[in-house]
Order: C-alpha cells, then structure tokens, then sequence
C-alpha cells in the first residue's frame, strides 16, 4: 500500500477560500474525490489523508463525509480553534463516533502572532489531543520552527507531524543553513515526523523546478528525522500550481530510489499508518 499523506478537498468559493488569491487561477474550481480517485490510480497510490482548508466546523463535516463515501479516504485531519474554552466538546463533536479523524490542525503559518502556539490557551487544547487519539499537524514557516520546537517539547507524549518541511523558499540547490539547523534540532525529537510535500510550490516563481534542485532539501530533512519518521504528501491540488500530480509522485520515486526497501516502505506507508493510526 502506498499513501499520500496530505491533500485537500473543496467546492470553490471566493469567500470561504480567500488564501486562493491572484496567480492561483488553476485551484479557482472544485476538487473533489473522482479528481482525485484517478490520478491516484494512474500513479500507484492506494490511499490518501485529507487535510483542511478552511478554518471552520462545517470542513470536518464535509471531509468526513467524503471519508464515510470514499473506501481510499483512510482519514481526516480537521480543524479544531484548540484554544477555545471548549475545545474538549469540539474535539469530541470531531472525533468520537469518526474512526476517520486522525487528526487536527491549525493554519499558524497565516497568523499574525509567530508566538501563537506557545499560548496557554492553545497548549491547554494541544494537551487535549491525546485522549482523543488525535495527531497534530504542523503548518508553518521556517520563522516559526523554533517556536515550534518549544511546542513539541512542552508535549513530550503527542505525536506532531510537520507540514511541507516547514515550507523553505527554494531559490537553489544550497538550502538555507538556518533552515537546515533548525529543521535538525526540531527533527532529534522522536515524537514528530515530517511530510515530503509541498515543496514544488516553494520554488522561486522565475526557476524551473527539478528533482536536483529538490534533492538537497529532501536529505536534510531524511538525515533530519531518519527513515521511520517521513511520508509522502502530495498537496493536491496546491501542487498544481507547480506540478501534475503523477509528476510530484514519480519525482519523490526517484528521491527515494537510493533507499532501502524497508525505508521505501516506510516513506511511502508505514510512517503514515504509524504516525495517523490508520
């Protein structure tokens, strides 16, 4: 079996999908599961892990039921305001009753505070999580990596997974050394893994993309975390607006190519059916 860690659904709408701004015209439509179901059947991939868009209760109702349609929908990761007085009941409202729900995220990278998940409030939400069985994805900038380190600590017994390594800008083959350092020091924590994903959309507008030019980051990031905490994502549809989705997989076949077959396995399976539950 082989699992795309990260994508998203949606029916478009200007209001609801503001961060779909000017340049993106190629996402200004809906993307549903039939979009998807063929291309991941054309590129080898059996089952997916359907992440928000949006930052409100009614994305964990439409993605999960998507999920309860749709057998190769292995779970969902919805969103959840975790520093709401409430958060325990919504938590609940998500998950219970919803085998699907693996886990929750926040949209960090867009807030205007970079220091917003060392909140009480939010880490009071984070420390929820567990009883939940529920994971949490992290969505940031590499600004925020140290923040997020903090994040994880204060969280010795939660399993966090990093989004699209944390979104570097890509302008060469020469990653940025603070990345790098702080993508090493997040990646010694055992209880975080990270997703291979979204790193087409971070190449400078003006260069054109290559797996050389990905290669570099892509060996940070498994020297980083090691073989048993990275997994393929594919951040369809963003990463059209960069890459076909067949074209993203087979780039990330020829990352790993050199790996052994067990640390193939583990990219492309394994991690994510560990670190998801699924």
């Amino acid at each position: 079996m082989k699992i795309d860690a990260h994508h998203h659904f949606w029916n478009y709408d200007p209001e609801e999908y503001q961060w779909i701004g000017d340049g993106m015209e190629d996402l200004k439509r809906d993307f549903g599961p039939a979009d998807l179901e063929a291309k991941l059947k054309s590129s080898g991939i059996d089952g997916v892990i359907s992440v928000q868009a949006r930052t409100n209760d009614e994305e964990n109702r439409f993605l999960l039921d998507y999920a309860s349609k749709h057998e190769f929908i292995k779970g969902v990761v919805g969103y959840v305001d975790l520093t709401r007085a409430d958060a325990r009941a919504k938590l609940e409202q998500f998950s219970l009753g919803h085998e699907k729900a693996v886990g929750v995220r926040e949209v960090l990278q867009g807030i205007e505070d970079d220091a917003y998940c060392l909140r009480e409030d939010f880490n009071r939400g984070i420390s929820l999580l567990h009883d939940f069985g529920l994971v949490y994805d992290i969505l940031i900038f590499p600004r925020h990596i140290t923040n997020a380190t903090t994040l994880v600590d204060r969280h010795p017994d939660q399993i966090f997974i990093l989004d699209h390594i944390a979104k570097p800008q890509i302008r060469t083959s020469t990653p940025d050394p603070n990345w790098v350092k702080h993508i090493r020091e997040l990646g010694k924590r055992e209880h975080v893994f990270c997703k291979i994903s979204g790193m087409v959309t971070e190449v400078d507008k003006n260069i054109a993309w290559s797996a050389g030019l990905l290669r570099p980051y892509f060996e940070v990031v498994f020297e980083a975390f090691g073989p048993n905490r990275v997994m393929f994502g594919s951040d369809w549809p963003v990463c059209l607006l960069r890459s076909e989705y067949r074209t993203w997989v087979e780039t990330a076949r020829g990352l790993t190519m050199l790996l052994s077959d067990d640390e193939q396995a583990s990219f492309w399976s394994a991690n994510a059916i560990a670190a998801y539950g699924i």
